[in-house]
Protein backbone atom coordinates (compact mmCIF):
# COMPACT_ATOMS: atom_id res chain seq x y z
CA UNK A 1 0.00 0.00 0.00
CA UNK A 2 1.26 3.42 -0.91
CA UNK A 3 -0.36 5.51 2.04
CA UNK A 4 1.09 6.75 5.33
CA UNK A 5 -1.42 7.31 7.75
CA UNK A 6 -0.15 10.71 9.38
CA UNK A 7 -2.05 11.71 13.05
CA UNK A 8 -5.50 11.08 13.69
CA UNK A 9 -6.81 12.09 10.45
CA UNK A 10 -4.35 12.88 7.88
CA UNK A 11 -2.93 10.81 5.13
CA UNK A 12 -0.05 11.11 3.18
CA UNK A 13 0.81 9.70 0.02
CA UNK A 14 4.00 7.87 -0.88
CA UNK A 15 2.37 7.81 -4.74
CA UNK A 16 0.95 10.88 -5.53
CA UNK A 17 -2.16 10.47 -7.53
CA UNK A 18 -2.01 13.27 -10.68
CA UNK A 19 -4.36 15.68 -12.06
CA UNK A 20 -4.89 14.44 -15.60
CA UNK A 21 -7.55 16.30 -16.14
CA UNK A 22 -10.32 19.12 -15.14
CA UNK A 23 -13.33 21.02 -16.80
CA UNK A 24 -15.92 23.46 -15.22
CA UNK A 25 -19.11 24.39 -16.33
CA UNK A 26 -21.25 27.36 -14.91
CA UNK A 27 -24.81 29.84 -15.06
CA UNK A 28 -24.99 33.49 -16.51
CA UNK A 29 -24.08 35.10 -12.86
CA UNK A 30 -21.50 33.05 -12.79
CA UNK A 31 -20.23 34.01 -16.08
CA UNK A 32 -20.58 37.60 -15.00
CA UNK A 33 -17.88 37.26 -11.87
CA UNK A 34 -13.77 37.80 -11.38
CA UNK A 35 -13.38 34.37 -12.76
CA UNK A 36 -15.15 34.29 -15.64
CA UNK A 37 -12.24 33.81 -17.83
CA UNK A 38 -11.17 30.46 -16.49
CA UNK A 39 -14.33 28.60 -16.64
CA UNK A 40 -14.96 25.71 -20.23
CA UNK A 41 -18.30 26.93 -20.41
CA UNK A 42 -20.87 29.20 -19.26
CA UNK A 43 -24.44 28.82 -19.93
CA UNK A 44 -26.94 32.22 -20.67
CA UNK A 45 -29.85 29.84 -20.49
CA UNK A 46 -29.88 29.02 -16.67
CA UNK A 47 -31.99 25.79 -17.84
CA UNK A 48 -29.49 24.79 -20.10
CA UNK A 49 -31.69 23.63 -22.47
CA UNK A 50 -33.74 21.62 -20.27
CA UNK A 51 -37.50 21.64 -18.94
CA UNK A 52 -36.41 21.56 -15.06
CA UNK A 53 -33.87 23.40 -12.93
CA UNK A 54 -33.22 19.69 -11.62
CA UNK A 55 -32.24 18.34 -15.49
CA UNK A 56 -30.22 21.66 -15.81
CA UNK A 57 -27.60 20.47 -13.26
CA UNK A 58 -27.74 16.84 -14.56
CA UNK A 59 -26.99 18.43 -17.69
CA UNK A 60 -24.30 20.72 -16.55
CA UNK A 61 -22.56 17.73 -14.95
CA UNK A 62 -22.90 15.77 -18.28
CA UNK A 63 -21.10 18.67 -19.90
CA UNK A 64 -17.98 18.77 -17.59
CA UNK A 65 -17.83 15.02 -17.74
CA UNK A 66 -17.32 15.31 -21.38
CA UNK A 67 -14.91 18.05 -21.92
CA UNK A 68 -13.05 16.67 -19.02
CA UNK A 69 -12.53 13.40 -21.19
CA UNK A 70 -12.02 15.17 -24.04
CA UNK A 71 -9.28 17.24 -22.69
CA UNK A 72 -6.99 13.76 -22.61
CA UNK A 73 -8.62 12.20 -25.23
CA UNK A 74 -10.25 9.66 -22.92
CA UNK A 75 -13.59 7.68 -23.01
CA UNK A 76 -16.09 6.39 -20.14
CA UNK A 77 -14.51 3.30 -20.27
CA UNK A 78 -11.42 4.65 -19.03
CA UNK A 79 -12.61 5.61 -16.15
CA UNK A 80 -12.13 2.82 -13.63
CA UNK A 81 -14.78 4.52 -11.14
CA UNK A 82 -16.42 7.77 -10.20
CA UNK A 83 -17.16 9.52 -6.90
CA UNK A 84 -19.90 11.99 -7.14
CA UNK A 85 -22.64 14.12 -5.29
CA UNK A 86 -25.44 16.92 -5.79
CA UNK A 87 -27.48 18.91 -2.97
CA UNK A 88 -30.71 17.37 -4.39
CA UNK A 89 -32.45 14.50 -2.54
CA UNK A 90 -31.20 11.31 -2.94
CA UNK A 91 -28.20 13.38 -5.39
CA UNK A 92 -30.46 12.23 -8.44
CA UNK A 93 -28.68 15.52 -9.89
CA UNK A 94 -25.33 12.98 -9.87
CA UNK A 95 -27.15 9.42 -10.61
CA UNK A 96 -29.65 10.77 -13.32
CA UNK A 97 -26.07 11.71 -15.31
CA UNK A 98 -24.43 8.40 -14.62
CA UNK A 99 -27.20 6.68 -15.89
CA UNK A 100 -26.00 5.84 -19.31
CA UNK A 101 -21.67 6.22 -19.13
CA UNK A 102 -21.53 2.17 -17.51
CA UNK A 103 -18.82 3.97 -14.97
CA UNK A 104 -18.55 2.27 -11.36
CA UNK A 105 -19.81 4.60 -9.25
CA UNK A 106 -19.60 5.93 -5.53
CA UNK A 107 -22.98 8.30 -4.94
CA UNK A 108 -21.81 11.31 -2.05
CA UNK A 109 -23.11 13.38 0.06
CA UNK A 110 -21.15 15.82 2.00
CA UNK A 111 -23.24 18.98 1.01
CA UNK A 112 -20.83 21.46 -0.25
CA UNK A 113 -17.90 19.53 1.00
CA UNK A 114 -18.87 16.93 -1.68
CA UNK A 115 -15.65 17.94 -4.08
CA UNK A 116 -12.93 17.57 -1.64
CA UNK A 117 -14.64 14.44 -0.22
CA UNK A 118 -14.68 12.98 -3.50
CA UNK A 119 -10.88 13.77 -3.85
CA UNK A 120 -9.96 11.80 -0.86
CA UNK A 121 -11.73 8.97 -1.61
CA UNK A 122 -10.49 8.83 -5.67
CA UNK A 123 -6.98 9.84 -4.39
CA UNK A 124 -7.13 6.47 -2.07
CA UNK A 125 -8.37 4.37 -4.59
CA UNK A 126 -5.49 5.12 -6.93
CA UNK A 127 -2.42 5.60 -4.07
CA UNK A 128 -3.66 2.12 -2.86
CA UNK A 129 -3.49 0.39 -6.21
CA UNK A 130 -7.10 -0.19 -6.66
CA UNK A 131 -7.75 2.35 -9.59
CA UNK A 132 -5.66 3.81 -12.79
CA UNK A 133 -8.06 6.23 -13.48
CA UNK A 134 -10.96 8.10 -11.74
CA UNK A 135 -13.65 10.96 -11.89
CA UNK A 136 -14.35 13.08 -9.15
CA UNK A 137 -17.56 15.35 -9.64
CA UNK A 138 -20.11 17.73 -7.99
CA UNK A 139 -22.31 20.22 -8.99
CA UNK A 140 -25.03 22.87 -7.77
CA UNK A 141 -28.15 24.78 -8.91
CA UNK A 142 -29.36 28.25 -7.54
CA UNK A 143 -32.96 27.04 -8.39
CA UNK A 144 -32.95 23.95 -7.41
CA UNK A 145 -31.50 24.19 -4.40
CA UNK A 146 -34.09 27.42 -3.41
CA UNK A 147 -36.58 25.30 -4.35
CA UNK A 148 -35.56 22.60 -1.88
CA UNK A 149 -33.63 24.16 1.07
CA UNK A 150 -35.51 27.89 1.44
CA UNK A 151 -38.42 28.81 -0.69
CA UNK A 152 -39.86 28.76 -4.51
CA UNK A 153 -38.31 31.68 -6.66
CA UNK A 154 -41.83 32.75 -7.48
CA UNK A 155 -42.10 33.61 -3.28
CA UNK A 156 -39.76 36.20 -3.65
CA UNK A 157 -38.35 35.92 -0.26
CA UNK A 158 -36.25 38.87 1.30
CA UNK A 159 -32.79 37.49 1.42
CA UNK A 160 -30.84 37.89 4.72
CA UNK A 161 -27.34 40.05 4.92
CA UNK A 162 -25.32 36.36 6.12
CA UNK A 163 -27.06 34.76 3.20
CA UNK A 164 -24.83 33.46 0.13
CA UNK A 165 -25.64 32.86 -3.54
CA UNK A 166 -25.86 29.33 -4.54
CA UNK A 167 -23.34 28.78 -7.49
CA UNK A 168 -25.04 27.30 -10.35
CA UNK A 169 -21.82 25.39 -11.23
CA UNK A 170 -20.16 21.89 -12.11
CA UNK A 171 -16.51 20.76 -11.69
CA UNK A 172 -15.46 17.82 -13.06
CA UNK A 173 -12.14 16.13 -12.30
CA UNK A 174 -10.17 13.12 -13.36
CA UNK A 175 -7.28 11.34 -10.92
CA UNK A 176 -4.63 9.30 -12.46
CA UNK A 177 -1.50 6.91 -11.19
CA UNK A 178 0.79 8.76 -13.84
CA UNK A 179 1.17 12.10 -15.54
CA UNK A 180 2.49 15.46 -15.11
CA UNK A 181 0.48 17.32 -12.25
CA UNK A 182 -0.63 19.00 -10.34
CA UNK A 183 -0.39 16.25 -7.62
CA UNK A 184 -2.59 15.28 -4.33
CA UNK A 185 0.48 14.88 -1.98
CA UNK A 186 -1.80 14.56 1.37
CA UNK A 187 -5.48 14.56 2.82
CA UNK A 188 -7.50 15.48 6.28
CA UNK A 189 -10.49 13.77 6.42
CA UNK A 190 -12.70 16.03 8.65
CA UNK A 191 -14.83 15.22 11.58
CA UNK A 192 -18.12 16.63 12.14
CA UNK A 193 -18.18 19.90 14.57
CA UNK A 194 -21.46 21.56 15.86
CA UNK A 195 -21.49 24.94 17.50
CA UNK A 196 -24.77 25.36 17.68
CA UNK A 197 -25.68 27.69 14.88
CA UNK A 198 -29.28 27.34 14.01
CA UNK A 199 -30.15 29.82 11.53
CA UNK A 200 -30.01 28.14 8.10
CA UNK A 201 -29.26 31.91 6.69
CA UNK A 202 -26.07 32.02 7.79
CA UNK A 203 -24.60 28.59 7.05
CA UNK A 204 -20.76 30.49 6.78
CA UNK A 205 -21.15 30.83 10.80
CA UNK A 206 -21.93 27.45 11.45
CA UNK A 207 -19.06 25.87 8.88
CA UNK A 208 -16.30 27.97 9.84
CA UNK A 209 -15.45 25.81 13.21
CA UNK A 210 -15.30 22.60 11.08
CA UNK A 211 -13.18 24.44 8.75
CA UNK A 212 -10.57 25.58 11.68
CA UNK A 213 -10.59 21.87 13.26
CA UNK A 214 -9.94 20.33 9.93
CA UNK A 215 -6.87 22.85 8.77
CA UNK A 216 -5.73 23.06 12.57
CA UNK A 217 -5.52 19.06 12.28
CA UNK A 218 -3.94 19.34 8.77
CA UNK A 219 -0.75 21.09 9.92
CA UNK A 220 -0.56 19.28 13.83
CA UNK A 221 -0.69 15.68 11.70
CA UNK A 222 1.86 16.92 8.93
CA UNK A 223 4.27 18.95 11.04
CA UNK A 224 3.09 21.89 8.75
CA UNK A 225 2.49 25.71 9.50
CA UNK A 226 0.38 27.97 6.54
CA UNK A 227 3.76 29.54 5.20
CA UNK A 228 4.05 25.68 3.61
CA UNK A 229 1.27 26.83 0.98
CA UNK A 230 1.02 29.70 -1.50
CA UNK A 231 -2.72 29.50 -0.90
CA UNK A 232 -4.79 27.80 1.78
CA UNK A 233 -8.46 28.08 0.21
CA UNK A 234 -11.93 27.14 2.00
CA UNK A 235 -14.87 26.13 0.12
CA UNK A 236 -17.42 28.14 0.73
CA UNK A 237 -17.50 30.04 3.77
CA UNK A 238 -18.15 33.41 2.35
CA UNK A 239 -17.29 36.55 3.85
CA UNK A 240 -18.28 36.20 6.84
CA UNK A 241 -17.22 32.34 7.87
CA UNK A 242 -13.76 32.97 6.05
CA UNK A 243 -13.31 35.90 8.80
CA UNK A 244 -14.56 34.06 11.54
CA UNK A 245 -11.94 30.96 10.54
CA UNK A 246 -9.16 34.13 10.64
CA UNK A 247 -9.97 35.05 13.58
CA UNK A 248 -10.35 31.45 14.81
CA UNK A 249 -6.66 31.14 14.00
CA UNK A 250 -5.84 34.03 15.75
CA UNK A 251 -6.78 33.02 18.89
CA UNK A 252 -3.97 30.18 18.38
CA UNK A 253 -1.35 33.10 17.25
CA UNK A 254 -1.67 31.78 13.73
CA UNK A 255 -2.10 34.87 11.23
CA UNK A 256 -3.33 33.56 7.92
CA UNK A 257 -2.68 36.76 6.12
CA UNK A 258 -2.72 36.16 2.47
CA UNK A 259 -2.03 32.70 2.31
CA UNK A 260 -5.86 32.11 2.85
CA UNK A 261 -8.94 32.78 0.47
CA UNK A 262 -12.32 31.63 0.09
CA UNK A 263 -13.78 30.19 -3.31
CA UNK A 264 -17.07 31.92 -2.11
CA UNK A 265 -15.58 35.48 -2.24
CA UNK A 266 -13.76 34.95 -5.39
CA UNK A 267 -16.25 33.30 -7.58
CA UNK A 268 -18.48 36.35 -7.62
CA UNK A 269 -18.17 40.16 -6.96
CA UNK A 270 -20.30 41.17 -3.69
CA UNK A 271 -19.82 44.87 -4.48
CA UNK A 272 -21.84 44.36 -7.66
CA UNK A 273 -23.22 40.88 -7.69
CA UNK A 274 -25.78 41.57 -5.05
CA UNK A 275 -24.65 38.16 -3.33
CA UNK A 276 -24.88 38.93 0.38
CA UNK A 277 -21.73 37.09 1.58
CA UNK A 278 -20.72 34.90 -1.41
CA UNK A 279 -21.29 32.17 -3.35
CA UNK A 280 -21.79 28.73 -1.62
CA UNK A 281 -22.72 24.96 -2.81
CA UNK A 282 -21.24 21.72 -3.97
CA UNK A 283 -20.62 23.78 -7.37
CA UNK A 284 -19.05 26.63 -6.04
CA UNK A 285 -15.66 25.32 -4.97
CA UNK A 286 -15.99 22.41 -7.66
CA UNK A 287 -15.74 25.07 -10.42
CA UNK A 288 -13.32 27.33 -9.07
CA UNK A 289 -11.06 24.57 -8.38
CA UNK A 290 -11.43 22.70 -11.92
CA UNK A 291 -11.10 26.31 -13.75
CA UNK A 292 -9.47 29.22 -12.06
CA UNK A 293 -7.08 27.18 -9.15
CA UNK A 294 -5.90 24.12 -11.01
CA UNK A 295 -5.11 26.91 -13.89
CA UNK A 296 -3.26 28.64 -11.96
CA UNK A 297 -0.96 25.50 -10.42
CA UNK A 298 -0.46 24.26 -13.68
CA UNK A 299 0.43 28.35 -15.05
CA UNK A 300 3.02 28.35 -11.94
CA UNK A 301 1.65 31.03 -9.90
CA UNK A 302 0.56 28.04 -7.25
CA UNK A 303 3.13 25.70 -6.23
CA UNK A 304 1.21 24.23 -3.02
CA UNK A 305 -2.52 24.37 -2.37
CA UNK A 306 -4.36 23.30 0.83
CA UNK A 307 -8.28 23.09 -0.77
CA UNK A 308 -10.66 22.73 1.81
CA UNK A 309 -14.27 21.72 0.99
CA UNK A 310 -17.00 22.90 3.53
CA UNK A 311 -20.23 21.14 3.91
CA UNK A 312 -23.27 22.51 6.20
CA UNK A 313 -24.87 18.96 6.64
CA UNK A 314 -28.83 20.26 7.54
CA UNK A 315 -31.66 19.47 5.84
CA UNK A 316 -35.03 21.18 5.64
CA UNK A 317 -37.20 18.95 8.10
CA UNK A 318 -33.74 19.43 10.68
CA UNK A 319 -34.08 23.07 10.57
CA UNK A 320 -37.91 23.04 10.69
CA UNK A 321 -37.43 20.73 14.22
CA UNK A 322 -34.47 23.69 15.56
CA UNK A 323 -31.45 21.41 14.88
CA UNK A 324 -28.16 22.95 15.17
CA UNK A 325 -26.12 22.92 12.01
CA UNK A 326 -23.52 20.18 12.07
CA UNK A 327 -20.70 20.73 9.34
CA UNK A 328 -17.43 18.82 8.09
CA UNK A 329 -14.83 20.00 5.83
CA UNK A 330 -12.57 18.09 3.66
CA UNK A 331 -9.00 18.97 3.20
CA UNK A 332 -6.59 18.30 0.01
CA UNK A 333 -3.15 19.59 -0.16
CA UNK A 334 -2.09 19.92 -3.74
CA UNK A 335 1.50 20.24 -5.42
CA UNK A 336 2.54 21.27 -8.30
CA UNK A 337 5.61 18.57 -8.20
CA UNK A 338 5.70 15.08 -7.43
CA UNK A 339 7.96 14.31 -4.72
CA UNK A 340 7.88 10.42 -4.89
Amino acid sequence: MEISHCGKQSIRFKHMPCVLSYASVVGKKESQGPLAPSFDMASQDTRFGQKSWEKAETQMQKTAIQLALEKVDLKENDLDAAFLGDLLNQCVGSSFSMRNLDIPTFGLYGACSTMAESLILASMAISGGFCKKTLSLSSSHFASSERQYRFPLGYGGQRTPTAQWTVTGSGALILGSEGEGPFIESVTIGTIIDHGIKDANNMGAAMAPAAYHTIKAHFEDLSLAPNDYDLIVTGDLGSLGSQIVRELFLMDGIDLGYHYDDCGVMIFDTQTQDVHCGGSGCGCSASVLCGHLLNQMRLGGIKKMLFCGTGALLSPLSVQQGESIPAVCHAVAFSSERSN
